[in-house]
């Protein structure tokens, strides 16, 4: 019996997720949790097959309890349930160390699928992001666009920034002073050769990091 922790800060999301796994006869969701900390603390202390991670919780966001897990607990597999389009978080959350990633829009049987394939050690990966890999292996670094040379912290402030949120916004949410978030937008410009919120917004919408 695969043994499923459901890491989401929405009740409503759990409830239909374990409504989905009650139908199979080879899954049960043995914990939930709701924010990072929770996450990290439940892991630790019981044996878990497979996290089913949300990528925005409270506090600490979904990569940095990601690369935490694959530290404190190797063998448990993450699988990355996420608002956001794959385009926006995939290729990060498979880089540190997630063993595939789904968006909320996925049906429940891609999802039972995904479950199975990851709670085996697999990779689930869907069609559209296997082309994608296929096509950054074929290309090489030279043609990694500008966001790719940010850091998960950078790449995060800046869809913060894009998606009109202001400074002190992103510092509450993120539990960072508002001087922090500050020197992240300056490094986000400086490494992106762009000069403003303005540029950073319009960079975001071409390259489809937000909605």
């Amino acid at each position: 019996m695969t043994k499923i922790l459901i890491a989401d800060d929405h009740t409503i999301v759990r409830e239909g997720l374990k409504q989905i796994l009650a139908e199979t006869s080879d899954m049960v969701v043995a914990g939930e949790a709701t924010n990072g900390q929770e996450v990290i603390d439940k892991v630790l202390k019981n044996n878990y097959d497979v996290v089913l991670l949300d990528i925005s919780m409270p506090g600490r966001n979904g990569l940095d309890i990601l690369k935490q897990l694959k530290i404190d607990k190797p063998g448990v597999s993450v699988l990355i349930l996420s608002m956001y389009a794959e385009e926006q978080y995939a290729m990060r959350a498979l880089r540190a160390g997630a063993a595939g990633y789904m968006t909320k829009e996925s049906a429940p049987d891609e999802l039972i699928q995904a479950l199975r394939k990851v709670s085996q050690g697999r990779k689930y990966i869907s069609p559209t992001l296997a082309e994608k890999l296929a096509l950054n292996l074929e290309g090489g670094d030279e043609q990694k666009p500008p966001h790719e040379n940010l850091s998960d912290r950078e790449y995060q402030v800046l869809c913060m920034i894009a998606s009109g949120k202001m400074i002190k916004e992103i510092a509450d949410e993120l539990a960072l002073s508002v001087k922090t978030v500050s020197t992240y937008r300056s490094r986000i410009l400086d490494k992106m050769g762009l000069k403003s919120n303005a540029a950073l917004t319009h960079y975001a919408i071409q390259n489809k990091l937000v909605e």
